[in-house]
């Protein structure tokens, strides 16, 4: 059938045909580079400056909040994996930054588009001298996801009475994700999928349940689904939310397959010392409280009673900077690989 069409059609067409078929059965190629997050990381010209260690990461200041953050994340890690840890100090965790570019040909070349940043940890055991993979997942941060929630979004609603959810919202970013974690790159060099753990949303109620995990705590049921639980679900991600021991809120784990079963209890204490630390900087409201949530609890940004960390955190930049490259995926990969995208959205099987 295929053959008889293209009989009937010039050198130029048959092309065209056989252009857009390689193309939707291709799999964009990743490329993952690794970047060593200790005190002395500088943001490089290349990087997702809305990333929150980034964040962390300028300033006169900057040497200082990376040694305060990291010195946080290795006191809680040690403190939730107690056993066998007398002194407080038998664990340190090293932290990676994993950059991640997509590879797209067009009739122009072949282009490297930045993508996706996350931390990935690794543990160190002083006792055994022992190096031990973490999670990888932490601090999740996507070009794509900037430009549905700061442009896409936003524009959708402008001048509206009523707020709405753009057609179709989070498909390729959700397509795109299951395409690098299912990906050759991906599966060489990490053994388990990623773990996003984010804040609980301030405007859900979240109640806590008779179930309490060794290492994640007390499990809190949402009165609801929020937009970003409908937006990770695109990503083939389900949540639960968890309020690990001495912790002041819950927090949202988005997983896949079975966050229980999946994963060891040291690699789930690495994503929460980390993301927590991140969450008592730049959410201090919520998990940096005086108080503890109680057995219903609704998050406030308007919360009085916390205390800050030695930690200085630009929220305001982070909002700003969210836009700009929320317009820099809109100018160099939404609209100028529109048509591609959407061809190869409509036919993405995974």
């Amino acid at each position: 059938m295929k053959a008889n069409i293209q009989e009937d059609l010039g050198i130029s067409e048959k092309q065209d045909i056989e252009n857009t078929q390689n193309a939707l059965q291709r799999d964009f190629v990743f490329t993952l580079k690794n970047t060593c997050l200790d005190e002395n990381y500088q943001p490089s010209s290349k990087t997702r400056l809305t990333t929150n260690f980034a964040n962390l990461a300028r300033g006169s200041n900057r040497q200082q909040n990376l040694r305060n953050a990291l010195n946080m994340i290795n006191n809680r890690f040690n403190a939730l994996a107690h056993l066998d840890n007398p002194k407080g100090d038998r664990y340190h965790v090293k932290l990676e930054i994993l950059t991640v570019t997509m590879s797209i040909d067009d009739k122009n070349g072949s282009n490297d588009l930045p993508m996706i940043e996350v931390l990935k940890t690794n543990i160190m055991d002083r006792k055994t001298g022992q190096q031990i993979e973490g999670v990888a997942g932490n601090n999740y941060s996507s070009y794509v996801r900037d430009y549905d929630f700061s442009i896409l979004l936003i524009e959708h609603n402008k001048n509206k009475a009523t707020f709405s959810i753009p057609e179709n919202f989070g498909d390729l970013h959700g397509k795109l994700y299951k395409c690098f974690v299912n990906s050759a790159t991906y599966k060489e060099h990490f053994k388990m999928s990623p773990i996003i753990c984010l804040s609980v949303s301030s405007n859900k109620t979240y109640t806590r349940t008779e179930y309490q995990h060794p290492v994640l705590g007390f499990e809190y049921q949402q009165n609801e689904y929020s937009l970003t639980d409908e937006y990770f679900s695109k990503m083939g991600l389900k949540v639960r939310f968890f309020m690990p021991p001495n912790s002041a809120a819950p927090m949202a784990f988005y997983h896949s397959g079975d966050l229980l079963a999946d994963y060891t209890d040291l690699g789930l204490i690495s994503s929460i010392s980390t993301m927590e630390t991140f969450q008592k900087i730049y959410r201090p409201e919520i998990y940096n409280a005086n108080s503890v949530a109680g057995t219903i609890y609704q998050p406030s940004l308007k919360h009085e009673d916390y205390s800050l960390t030695r930690v200085d955190y630009d929220r305001e930049e982070r909002s700003r900077l969210a836009v700009e490259q929320g317009k820099y995926a809109e100018e160099h990969f939404i609209k100028p690989y529109k048509s591609l995208l959407e061809q190869w959205s409509a036919n993405f099987i995974l």
